[in-house]
């Protein structure tokens, strides 16, 4: 048995790193083969099978960096983002907003640098966020600071050749919850405690594998969900539909990028299956992509993150476009 069970096994990880020809055109890829479950996975990476992206790549000379702006101040507490850009950029250029994961309790705003760098080489403006967590300060405080960041942008926009005109934000995970609580919301929700009375208001969101329904059974009982809101549903349940992206869904809503992976473990893809549905029947254009054998945090992967960019490219060009 274990004879034939180790061929078979070689079989299976080489076929699922390969990649199929390109679908559609030359620019956007076809979504790569993922695996049966995590432990395949596993097994395909320590085979050397599995490429990861480089995750602390150096800031290339012709990229210029402004680290550490403080956007805003709550108490003691300063809350910072740094800024990413063409030394070359003479004109005025879109701009896309990072908001990192780590479950509303960890993560960081560099973690999103391989993106950051990608994107400022590809001549947009980027920009990655702090914002308090949970630990530091329960919901609504998050997306308090989300929407202050994107007004803090737009405000700025003019110092850092932004066109506040094109902006877009993007998370991942707990990321992706917050940007698109942060999109999807009224001007006049979770804005109280801005300095800038300017427009929060985003031409595009891009949400990968992020949690849009807190008051799914999984979600209300997950320990991550119960520390961002300090209590539990039975408590209160009113708070877990105020936390969810889907109560905030309306037809005047941006176009929204969806990637999302079957075999997340920690996210479910029913999230995201469920967010495509109420988008359509509200009409908020949306592209969803589904791919079939992969995990959370599937974009670290190469060729999951050179999809996931293709198709991005592909999105920003069509809602952030100047032309």
């Amino acid at each position: 048995m274990k004879i034939f069970f180790i061929p078979v096994l070689f079989i299976l990880l080489v076929f699922s790193s390969c990649t199929q020809k390109d679908q559609k055109n030359e620019q956007q890829l076809k979504a790569p083969h993922g695996y049966m479950n995590e432990t395949f996975m596993k097994v395909a990476y320590a085979l050397g099978f599995l490429d990861l992206i480089e995750t602390d790549p150096e800031v290339p000379d012709n990229i210029e960096v402004f680290k550490d702006i403080v956007y805003k101040q709550v108490d003691s507490i300063l809350l910072k983002l740094d800024i990413y850009k063409r030394k070359d950029l003479n004109e005025t250029t879109p701009v896309l907003i990072f908001v990192h994961g780590g479950a509303w309790t960890k993560g960081k705003r560099s973690d999103y640098l391989p993106y950051l760098l990608d994107y400022a080489k590809k001549g947009y403006v980027t920009v990655t966020i702090s914002y308090r967590l949970s630990q530091v300060a329960l919901f609504p405080a998050a997306v308090l600071d989300v929407k202050c960041a994107l007004r803090w942008v737009r405000a700025h926009a003019e110092d850092y050749l932004i066109n506040p005109d094109k902006m877009a934000v993007i998370g991942g995970s707990a990321g992706g919850h917050l940007a698109m609580m942060a999109a999807y919301s009224d001007e006049n929700e979770f804005s109280e405690d801005c300095s800038d009375s300017i427009s929060s208001k985003v031409q595009a969101v891009v949400n990968l594998y992020g949690p849009t329904d807190l008051t799914t059974e999984y979600a209300r009982q997950h320990e991550s969900a119960i520390k961002f809101l300090g209590t539990t549903y039975e408590n209160d349940a009113q708070i877990f539909v105020t936390a969810s992206p889907k109560t905030y869904i309306s037809p005047d809503d941006p176009p929204t990028l969806i990637f999302h992976g079957t075999i997340d473990s920690l996210v479910p893809v029913s999230q995201s299956d469920s967010l495509q549905s109420w988008l359509d029947k509200n009409g908020v254009y949306n592209e969803y992509h589904r791919l079939k054998g992969w995990p959370h945090t599937m974009d670290l992967s190469v060729k999951v993150n050179e999809y996931c960019q293709s198709n991005m490219d592909a999105f920003f060009e069509k809602y952030l476009s100047t032309y």
